[in-house]
């Protein structure tokens, strides 16, 4: 089966400051073995990328590195809405963290919000980061604003209700949904451990999960929040949220598609189509992947090439496997092997 090259437009590559987790060369590796022939970086990085001098060290080491096509997103912080705009056009977007994030990203008071979506460029994205209640005010908020907004990794019953009335009105509100909070609730957590389970938006109820399943047409992307840190910081006493991602979604996907709970065209649709839309991506010429949507396989860690090494589907029997990458007519990886040279991958802003 012959399907486009797949978008991820949520992802942290930990370069600067945590590359023992992940760099830019072994992320966008991970990327090309899960079928992604373009991914967008998120900027709560050590430091995070808020300004020229961050977002230029990002780049640097992206042009270097990168195996697959890639953007880097811009951090909203309180004291740089006046200042991001000029660096807008080569960014893929703004990111706003409302939740659960802590540090110079974090934006507690509503009237800093206001500042960003009264400055940023009307025709480059806003993502946020926001989760029940805060997500119904940032809504209201880009309704006041009239601009676009797009959710991050939406995991609850309540939020996926509320971007569905929403968009019922007419509202410009877009949304992404993780694979792991698709496939695993809480009911995970005894079998994952109390560290390996650490994720945010935290593993929600069965009954969300099913709200997800069941309001499929509201969301618009399916993202993998690939948020990568080693086992050694999982099992620690102070245990990093995150799951590693870029490397599982398709296969679980797929799996959906073989238990004819998706089809081809919903995946494409939300890995392709709506991302591209979305993020005023461009398209990708000869760009392609194969997949065997017959292998009936087990998802292990030792078989991928993201740095940290675990996931949370180990052992998991799936169906459909990546069998080649194509991206602008370069064979970039084949039968599980990488074949694409670090800094093969371009900036899809310039």
């Amino acid at each position: 089966m012959i399907l486009p090259g797949l978008t991820d437009p949520h992802v942290h590559l930990r370069e600067p400051g945590a590359t023992h987790k992940e760099d830019w060369d072994s992320g966008t590796a991970a990327a090309l073995a899960g079928g992604m022939t373009t991914v967008l970086a998120m900027p709560n990085t050590q430091p995070p990328i808020t300004e020229a001098e961050s977002f230029d060290r990002a780049m640097y080491a992206a042009r270097q590195k990168a195996r697959c096509d890639y953007a880097q997103f811009l951090g909203a912080g309180p004291d740089n809405a006046e200042s991001l705009p000029s660096l807008a056009p080569r960014s893929a977007g703004l990111k706003m963290y409302l939740d659960q994030t802590y540090g110079p990203l974090r934006l507690d008071d509503m009237t800093l919000w206001m500042a960003h979506f009264a400055h940023w460029p009307r025709d480059l994205p806003i993502v946020a980061h926001a989760e029940g209640r805060t997500l119904a005010a940032v809504i209201l908020l880009a309704v006041l604003y009239d601009r676009p907004l797009h959710l991050a990794h939406v995991s609850r019953r309540e939020e996926i209700l509320l971007i569905r009335a929403a968009k019922a009105k007419g509202w410009k509100i877009t949304c992404e949904v993780t694979p792991h909070h698709l496939f695993l609730t809480q009911d995970d957590i005894p079998k994952l451990g109390p560290g390996r389970s650490e994720v945010r938006p935290r593993l929600a109820s069965t009954d969300d999960r099913e709200a997800l399943w069941q309001n499929l047409e509201v969301i618009d992307c399916f993202a993998t929040d690939h948020a990568p840190h080693t086992l050694q910081e999982k099992d620690g006493p102070n245990p990093p949220p995150g799951f590693p991602g870029l490397e599982t979604a398709l296969p679980l996907l797929l799996t959906a598609v073989h238990e004819h709970r998706l089809t081809i065209d919903d995946l494409v649709a939300r890995m392709v189509t709506n991302p591209r839309r979305i993020f005023g991506l461009p398209e990708q010429p000869d760009t392609w992947i194969e997949v065997d949507p017959d292998v009936h396989w087990e998802i292990h860690a030792d078989h991928t090439f993201t740095r940290c090494g675990w996931t949370p589907f180990e052992g998991w029997s799936v169906y459909g496997r990546l069998q080649k990458v194509v991206l602008r007519g370069q064979e970039v990886f084949r039968d599980g092997e990488v074949l694409a040279e670090t800094g093969y991958g371009k900036n899809i802003r310039e």
